[in-house]
């Protein structure tokens, strides 16, 4: 993983962010979009080890991927990418299920139920990527070396293959993280409100600089 090909799916700043933030560790990156073309002056910038590419290029290229992309178009990206070209890979499931809906007294609208998260959606469509949720309960600004009174924050994560969840453990600490494992796919259930949690003092007071502390005795 230290010097594994990285492929981020989506073009927004959650993207960006954590292509970034890989790139500074030393990785290759490649950042899929429907629109390539408006990556070119993030990659002028990013270095020689950035390139762009379709969604299929960014699948095909990279050994661990990272969707950070619309919660409502994770499934048609996943199928931009090629379900084949998705087996086996490590995928960084950094979406959240938010409806269009405005949010009220702050809070937004999902279009999961509590019973169906969108991880286990994105498992099901492919069920032979490796999918950890994960960068789901904070904001952009935070995902890399986040510093904030009160240590490291934690992030939690969850999915259905412990090597994976590994993996994905190690990107959190060279990130600044601590990680907590909550499970299987099901904890997605719990882990993706947690958005809807973060949200609130930004919707309601302007305030984005937080994240969550699991306190363990």
């Amino acid at each position: 993983m230290h010097h594994g090909k990285i492929g981020v799916l989506g073009s927004g700043t959650v993207g960006e962010t954590l292509a970034n933030g890989f790139l500074q560790l030393g990785h290759e990156v490649l950042r899929g979009s429907r629109e390539p073309d408006k990556l070119r002056d993030w990659q002028r910038k990013a270095g020689p080890k950035a390139r762009v590419g379709t969604f299929a290029d960014a699948a095909r290229f990279g050994d661990t991927l990272v969707l950070a992309v619309k919660g409502g178009a994770a499934e048609s990206v996943l199928r931009l990418c090629g379900l084949d070209a998705l087996s086996g890979k490590l995928v960084i499931d950094a979406t959240n299920p938010i409806a269009d809906a405005p949010p009220e007294a702050g809070v937004l609208s999902f279009f999961t139920t509590h019973q169906e998260s969108l991880l286990e959606r994105l498992q099901k469509l492919a069920p032979a990527a490796r999918f950890v949720k994960a960068f789901s309960s904070v904001g952009a600004g935070l995902m890399v070396q986040p510093k904030l009174p009160g240590g490291r924050p934690t992030m939690f994560i969850c999915g259905d293959d412990a090597v994976a969840k590994q993996q994905v453990a190690q990107v959190l600490d060279r990130f600044g993280w601590e990680c907590a494992d909550m499970g299987g796919r099901q904890a997605a259930r719990a882990i993706e409100p947690l958005c809807m949690l973060w949200c609130i003092p930004g919707f309601t007071k302007n305030r984005w600089t937080h994240a969550f502390k699991l306190l363990q005795a």
